[in-house]
C-alpha cells in the first residue's frame, strides 16, 4: 500500500507563516550587507554567528551534541546543500539583481523538490497537478527571466542562474534532510550540527578569497543586517524548518515559498528603492499557480464545489 504524502496541520501552517517572514527579511538584510561587505564574508558571518547563537541554547538546554561519524557525515553533506551552496549562490546573485527578483527565482524550490523527491522518496510520487505545476513553473522562470536569456549570458543573466542554482541546491537539502526524521534527532540538533559543519566549510573560504582584514569596517546598517540574518534568519528559521520538515515532508516544508517573494519585494521597494519590471510579476505569479498545482489544495477545493453543485 503506498505512503501518503504527509499533511499539513494547523501547527506547521504557522510555522510556515513565521518562517516565510523570516526568510523573507533575509533577502532584504542581504541588500544592505552586500552593498558593503563581499559574498563569502557575509556568508562566513551568517552560518558562523548562527552556529554561535544555537550552541549556546544547546548549552543553557544542558543538551550534548550528538556524536558519530555518519551523522557528522550527514551534517556536512546537508551543510553544502543547505548553506554553503545556496546561500553563497544568493548572496553573490544579489549583487546585481534587485533582492525581490532573487527572492521569486527562488521560489522555484518547489518546482525542483517535486522532481528531486519523486527520485528519491518513495512517499512523494509525480501526479498530473504535480506535473501541471512544474510546467506552470518552468514558464514563470522563461517569463522572469525575459527575452535577453535566448541573446547570450549577460552579467544579469548569470545572477538568474545562480539564484535558480540555488533553488535547486535547496531542493537537495529538503530531500536529504528528511533522513535526520528517523534518526532521533531533536530538530534544535540537526539546525546546531549542519551551522557548525557549514562554519568550518565556509570560513576557510571567506578569510582566503575575501581577506577580510583588508575591507573597511561596515557601517552601523550592515553589522545589523549581517546579524539580523544570523540570529533571526538562519538560527531561529532553521529550528522552525527542522521542526516544519519532520512533520510535515519535503514537498510541504517549500511551500514557505509561497509568501517569501511578496515580504521580499515590499522590504525592497520601501528600504532599497528596488522596483520590479512587469514581467518579473507576471513570472511570479505562473510559479506561484505552479506551486498551488503541486500543493493541490486548491484543485481539491475546486472539485468538492464542483461535486456539491451537481
Amino acid at each position: 500500500m503506498p505512503t501518503q504524502t504527509p499533511r499539513l496541520g494547523g501547527e506547521a501552517w504557522f510555522l510556515l507563516v513565521v518562517l516565510s517572514l523570516l526568510w523573507g527579511g533575509s533577502f532584504f538584510f542581504t541588500g544592505v550587507a552586500v552593498k558593503e561587505l563581499p559574498p563569502f564574508t557575509i556568508v562566513a558571518l551568517r552560518v558562523g554567528i548562527a552556529a554561535l547563537v544555537l550552541l549556546a541554547i544547546h548549552g543553557i538546554a544542558r543538551r550534548a551534541l550528538p556524536g558519530g561519524l555518519p551523522i557528522w557525515r550527514a551534517f556536512l553533506i546537508m551543510a553544502v546543500l543547505n548553506n554553503a551552496i545556496p546561500f553563497t549562490l544568493l548572496v553573490w546573485g544579489q549583487t546585481q539583481i534587485a533582492s525581490g527578483l532573487a527572492a521569486i527565482l527562488n521560489a522555484t524550490t518547489p518546482l525542483f523538490t517535486v522532481v528531486v523527491a519523486n527520485l528519491f522518496l518513495p512517499d512523494e510520487r509525480l501526479t498530473v497537478l504535480k506535473l501541471s505545476g512544474i510546467a506552470a513553473g518552468i514558464a514563470g522562470v522563461a517569463v522572469l527571466m525575459g527575452p535577453e536569456a535566448l541573446a547570450g549570458l549577460t552579467g544579469n543573466l548569470w545572477a538568474q542562474l545562480a539564484c535558480l542554482g540555488a533553488a535547486l541546491s535547496y531542493a537537495l537539502a529538503i530531500v536529504f534532510g528528511r533522513r535526520f526524521a528517523g534518526m532521533g534527532l531533536r530538530p534544535t540538533s540537526v539546525a546546531t550540527g549542519q551551522l557548525c559543519m557549514s562554519s568550518l566549510v565556509l570560513l576557510p573560504l571567506a578569510l582566503i578569497i575575501d581577506e577580510p582584514w583588508m575591507l573597511a569596517t561596515p557601517s552601523l546598517s550592515a553589522s545589523a543586517s549581517i546579524l539580523a540574518i544570523a540570529i533571526a534568519s538562519t538560527a531561529l528559521a532553521y529550528l522552525l524548518y527542522f521542526r516544519i520538515l519532520e512533520t510535515a515532508g519535503a514537498t510541504n516544508a517549500t511551500l514557505v515559498t509561497f509568501m517569501v517573494p511578496p515580504s521580499a519585494i515590499l522590504l525592497g521597494a520601501l528600504f532599497l528603492d528596488e522596483r520590479l519590471d512587469a514581467n518579473h510579476f507576471i513570472g511570479m505569479s505562473l510559479i506561484l499557480l505552479g506551486l498551488a498545482l503541486i500543493d493541490g489544495r486548491l484543485a481539491r477545493r475546486l472539485n468538492l464545489v464542483s461535486t456539491n453543485a451537481g
